[in-house]
């Protein structure tokens, strides 16, 4: 899968951040029309491999929060909130669905209640998605660091990971790994 990568976080040194951290296809598609992402995966060379990898579990480990929209949630793959047991995990929806503990749900203006949570202490936080979720968070350019994996992929249509009317965002591109066949990019703001 295209997050058994490696990254070198280190949460103890850094300011708190809202990461974007997903994968999306050549095309800029982040999951198929009825949601689903099975393409999410290399293409088995190893070829053209780097040295450094980018570790899922450590990315997992520098959050303490996820945010996520209610098709994000519900379309979850089985286990996907078992990994979060160490998170809250915020889904974006008017409606109140049953689930576990650590899920709380919250409508209105999500992009500045997390700004506010984003102000107390803690580890960083993960927009998991999807497109509707985050996009708010694009426009308001809010989000600190912007993780991609590129899928060698095209899909030919899809969810857009990229809404129109977005402002311009300059980045700096921090790091890119490969590992098999799949790209991942990690930007920041430009300063």
């Amino acid at each position: 899968m295209w997050y058994n990568f490696y990254i070198n976080i280190n949460s103890k040194k850094m300011k708190r951040k809202i990461i974007l951290n997903l994968a999306m296809s050549l095309d800029g598609y982040i999951a198929k029309k009825d949601g689903g992402f099975d393409w999410i995966k290399g293409d088995g060379d190893k070829s053209n491999d780097t040295e450094k990898q980018f570790s899922f579990p450590t990315f997992i480990e520098s959050l303490d929060m996820v945010v996520m929209g209610k098709r994000a949630f519900l379309d979850a793959p089985s286990g996907t909130m078992e990994m979060f047991k160490n998170q809250k995990v915020y889904v974006a929806s008017n409606q109140k669905l049953d689930t576990e503990h650590n899920v709380e749900f919250i409508s209105g203006d999500i992009v500045n209640q997390i700004l506010e949570l984003k102000k107390e202490k803690g580890k960083n936080i993960w927009l998991f998605g999807g497109a509707g979720s985050i996009d708010p968070f694009i426009k308001a350019d809010v989000i600190d660091e912007y993780i991609v994996g590129i899928i060698p992929i095209i899909l030919g249509e899809g969810i857009p990971l990229f809404f129109e009317n977005n402002p311009k965002l300059e980045l700096h591109l921090n790091e890119s790994t490969v590992q098999e066949g799949v790209v991942i990019l990690r930007f920041s703001k430009r300063k």
